[in-house]
C-alpha cells in the first residue's frame, strides 16, 4: 500500500505539472526515477495486449500492460487535474513568479541527480547531455511557423505534439505553437468535433505514441547512458522556458490581433528578464526556488533511505 500511495502521489505531481505550460508530465516522471518503468508500461500497449482484450483475458492482460503500476498513477494524474487544477491556474495566474520560481529549483535540483544515473561519464556522455540542451534551447527560440491545414501536416503535428508529452522538458501545446497548427487543432477543430482536422491528427498521435514509447524504451535499454544524456541535457535546456523572471508573448492571427482561449490569452514564447533585486516578490520567488531544490533533496535522502 505504501508503494501505491507513493506512485499515486507522483501522478499528482505529474498532473500538476501538466497545468503549467512548459512543464511536462514526462519531466516529473523522469525526476521522481519512473520514467522507464513508465515508457515500459505504455509500451506494453501492443497487439499482444489487443488479443488478451479481446479473449477477456483480465489478469493476463494486467500483469502484461502492467496495471499495478500504471492505475494508482493514472488515479494520481486524474485526481490532481480534476482537484488542483483550478486552484494551479489561479496561482499561476496571480503569483506566476512564484510558481515558476519553485518549478525552477525543482528542476534544476533534478538535473544533478538524475545525472548521477549515467553510470560512464565521459566525451560521449558529455556530447550527448550538450546535444540534448542545444535541442531544447533552440526550440525555446524558435519563431512559430505558418497555420497549415493538410492531412499530411496536421498528422505530423498530432506525431510530434504525442511525442512531447512523453519527452521530458517539453510542453505538448508549445509544440503546436511553434508548429503553428495550436488555434486550428485546439481553438477550432476540437471545440467544433471537425473531424477534418481531429482525424488525421489522432492517426498521428497514435502513431507517435505507439513509436516513441517503443523507441525511448530501447534507447534506455541498449544505450542507457547516451540516452540518460541527452534527456538530462534536454531538461536542462528547457529551464530556459520556466525561468521565472520574464514577459509573455502572445499568439496572433495572420492581421495581428491576439488569439484567446476561453478570453484568455496564449503564450506563444517569452521575453526574458532580470530580476528586480529591490522588489520583495523577486526575493519570495528565490526563496521558493530553494524550496524546489530542498524539496529534491529530501525526496532523494528519502529514496535511498528506503
Amino acid at each position: 500500500m505504501v508503494n501505491y500511495l507513493i506512485l499515486f502521489l507522483k501522478g499528482v505531481a505529474m498532473g500538476t505539472a501538466n497545468v503549467i505550460p512548459g512543464v511536462s508530465g514526462g519531466t516529473i516522471a523522469f525526476v521522481t526515477g519512473i520514467y522507464t518503468e513508465f515508457i515500459d508500461a505504455l509500451k506494453s500497449f501492443d497487439v499482444t495486449a489487443l488479443k488478451l482484450a479481446m479473449r477477456l483475458e483480465v489478469k493476463a492482460l494486467a500483469k502484461h500492460v502492467n496495471l499495478a503500476f500504471l492505475a494508482p498513477l493514472f488515479a494520481g494524474v486524474a485526481i490532481s487535474l480534476i482537484s488542483l487544477g483550478k486552484l494551479l491556474d489561479w496561482l499561476f495566474n496571480d503569483y506566476p513568479v512564484h510558481v515558476w520560481s519553485f518549478f525552477f529549483g525543482l528542476i534544476l535540483a533534478s538535473v544533478y541527480y538524475v545525472s548521477k544515473n549515467v553510470k560512464r561519464k565521459g566525451p560521449s556522455s558529455l556530447f550527448f547531455f550538450a546535444l540534448g540542451t542545444g535541442l531544447a534551447l533552440a526550440l525555446a527560440f524558435v519563431k512559430p511557423a505558418s497555420e497549415n491545414a493538410s492531412f499530411f501536416y496536421v498528422a505530423i503535428c498530432g506525431v510530434v505534439a504525442v511525442c512531447s508529452m512523453i519527452l521530458p522538458g517539453l510542453s505538448g501545446s508549445f509544440v503546436l505553437i511553434l508548429m503553428g497548427n495550436y488555434q486550428l487543432v485546439m481553438l477550432q477543430a476540437v471545440p467544433n468535433f471537425d473531424l477534418s482536422i481531429i482525424l488525421p491528427f489522432a492517426i498521428g498521435g497514435g502513431i507517435g505514441f505507439i513509436a516513441l514509447s517503443h523507441a525511448i524504451s530501447f534507447l534506455l535499454h541498449h544505450c542507457h547512458d547516451a540516452t540518460l544524456s541527452s534527456l538530462t541535457g534536454f531538461i536542462l535546456g528547457s529551464l530556459v522556458v520556466i525561468w521565472p523572471w520574464k514577459s509573455e508573448v502572445y499568439l496572433t492571427d495572420e492581421g495581428g490581433a491576439i488569439v484567446l482561449k476561453e478570453g484568455e490569452h496564449i503564450v506563444q514564447g517569452y521575453d526574458w528578464l532580470a530580476p528586480n533585486f529591490s522588489d520583495a516578490t523577486t526575493w519570495i520567488g528565490l526563496g521558493l526556488m530553494l524550496l524546489g531544490i530542498l524539496a529534491v533533496i529530501l525526496l532523494e535522502r528519502t529514496a535511498e533511505a528506503r
